[in-house]
């Protein structure tokens, strides 16, 4: 822009003379960008109300660039924006209501109230999206980080369009109006008292309009008004239930994702007052749309509430059969409070799954379902590869320790003995170290009773160096007992000391050692001894007996330590 010009627009944007408007408005379709920008710069500048008007009446001709100029000057033509939406001239209305969403004009929103209310206006229904589409815009700005270079507080202009607000929300049986409804739900909180009021009272005119709008709006905004009433104590039954009755996606993905890994308090409270989910009592595909955290959310939610145990079982064996690994960790461990052969078929089921801790959740349980085979299906998995699923079945095997094994070692038989010591040793992570104990006690009983059961749970190799020690014990009878344990370890050291065992004074101990030494022998020559092969083939057949066995309390309280897969009173399924 020349020189010139510029000084020419600086003067028509100052003079006094309304004439001046008149040769401003014609430049605006000038060819000229520079021009046009120019002329809109003058008409904001000289706040003459005929400029503004004719800027309002020409806004649908205004491209973006000179709509967001006059966006940096809001309020320079709210006068205009303001009798446009009150004007019945269908054109002139639509650019006001335009003009006002576009610069957000939120003080309009009053003005756009009493527009949408009216009856006899023939725009009333675009007053009313007008006026939903600024509380959008002002809710997106509240809930966003504040925008500095607008000196609008954002906070203070809710405050006075809620006011507005509220007095129309009061008026509801007379406009009907969905969208001031709406704006009034986007823009309050929880504790809003005409909002509390209505929710309170079901009589009030303006209670099912203000429910049906937290049932279905798609609107951000107020899915996070009315998710807040979980975690409100005095939430009323009325939100409670939107809560539960809301089952599109959308909503429930923010629902689960509020709920979160687990529940708060208050959150728990309330879902405990929901006696019914819409969606969990039909088509449970949309769960398959959920995320991980969302689907493990979602068993959180059936199993807090007061919903119909069935349904919270469907809702857990959808989820556990075709859910993702979150949502089948949780289903897994909801599992437990479902008694009865299906539960028990799907905890059989689950056993198969691919994650470790799905497994582990389901074995936790399996003892207390009575199910034929479970104590064998437990000790055949404590081998398992996966850490989580061997702490799972030493906890529901906790009974096998190795200290009640030792209390009750002298009562059992040699194939008990060997059975249930390899099963102590594969349960107990403490057994190999509380046997170390054992051969360093200073009783002679202990420390022989120690060296007969080494070799017997298998840990014979782990101590072999406390084991050669205890062959120059003062006592012939440890000596000797040290030297028989010692068959059951091939290594060059103990065939050296088990050589030199063959001079020792006592004649016991000679025969110990000659005995062990012949053994090792035959060990070499077969890929098995004897012995191990013997207690494989007992603790095979532990895993495969179904017969009768004793109680898990006379088992383990000294009288009978013995056949393992029926350690407690088996039950029909």
């Amino acid at each position: 822009m020349s020189a010139e010009l510029q000084i020419t627009l600086d003067v028509l944007a100052k003079t006094g003379n309304d004439a001046a408007v008149d040769v401003l408005v014609p430049a605006l379709d000038s060819a000229d960008e520079s021009i046009q920008e120019g002329a809109l710069r003058a008409l904001l500048t000289r706040r003459t109300p005929a400029g503004h008007r004719e800027l309002v009446r020409r806004w649908n001709l205004l491209d973006e660039r000179l709509r967001s100029l006059v966006a940096e000057h809001p309020g320079r033509i709210s006068g205009a924006v303001r009798d446009a939406i009150l004007s019945r001239d269908g054109r002139l209305c639509a650019n006001g209501c335009d003009a006002a969403q576009f610069i957000h004009e939120y003080d309009l929103m009053p003005a756009l109230i009493n527009a949408a209310e009216d009856e006899a206006n023939p725009h009333a229904d675009l007053a009313g999206r007008t006026l939903l589409g600024l509380a959008v815009a002002l809710y997106d700005e509240l809930a966003g980080p504040r925008d500095y270079q607008h000196r609008r507080d954002p906070q203070l202009l809710r405050q006075h369009v809620i006011g507005s607000l509220e007095l129309s929300v009061q008026r509801y049986d007379k406009h009907r109006r969905r969208e001031i409804m709406e704006a009034f739900l986007l823009l309050v909180n929880r504790d809003n008292t005409t909002l509390k009021k209505i929710l309170q009272d079901p009589r009030d005119k303006a209670y099912l309009a203000i429910v049906d709008v937290l049932t279905h709006s798609q609107q951000p905004g107020i899915m996070r008004l009315t998710l807040s009433y979980l975690d409100d104590p005095t939430a009323p039954h009325a939100t409670i239930n939107v809560l539960a009755r809301r089952g599109d996606a959308p909503f429930l993905q923010h629902l689960l994702t509020k709920i979160g890994f687990e529940p708060s308090a208050a959150a728990k409270m309330n879902l405990k007052r929901i006696e019914s989910i819409y969606w969990a009592g039909g088509d449970l595909r949309v769960l398959d749309e959920m995320s991980d955290a969302q689907q493990h959310s979602a068993v959180q939610f059936v199993m807090a509430s007061s919903m119909n145990r069935l349904q919270s079982f469907e809702v857990v064996r959808h989820i556990l059969q075709q859910g993702t690994t979150s949502g089948r960790r949780a289903a897994a461990a909801a599992l437990a409070q479902f008694q009865g052969a299906e539960a028990n078929q799907l905890a059989l089921r689950a056993l198969d799954d691919c994650d470790p801790q799905v497994q582990a959740n389901v074995l936790l349980q399996l003892r207390q379902r009575g199910i034929p085979g479970a104590m064998s299906r437990l000790i055949g998995t404590i081998d398992s590869p996966h850490a989580v699923v061997r702490d799972a079945v030493r906890e529901c095997l906790s009974e096998f320790t190795f200290t009640r094994y030792l209390t009750a070692f002298d009562m059992l038989d040699d194939e008990v003995r060997r059975s249930t010591g390899l099963l102590v040793k594969k349960i107990d992570p403490q057994a190999v170290a509380a046997l170390e104990q054992e051969l360093a006690a200073k009783s002679r009983s202990r420390r022989i009773r120690a060296l007969q059961v080494a070799p017997l749970i298998g840990a014979a190799a782990d101590l072999e160096s406390q084991i050669i020690e205890l062959l120059v014990d003062d006592d012939h009878f440890v000596r000797a007992e040290a030297a028989r344990a010692l068959a059951f370890v091939d290594t060059p050291a103990v065939r050296a000391v088990l050589r030199e065992l063959l001079l020792d004074r006592s004649i016991s101990v000679q025969e110990a050692a000659e005995d062990s030494l012949q053994r090792l022998a035959q060990r070499a020559d077969d890929e098995h001894s004897t012995w191990t092969s013997d207690s494989e083939q007992s603790f095979d057949r532990l895993l495969a007996d179904d017969g009768d066995a004793p109680d898990i309390t006379d088992l383990l309280g000294g009288q009978w330590f013995g056949k393992v897969n029926s350690l407690e009173p088996e039950q029909p399924a």
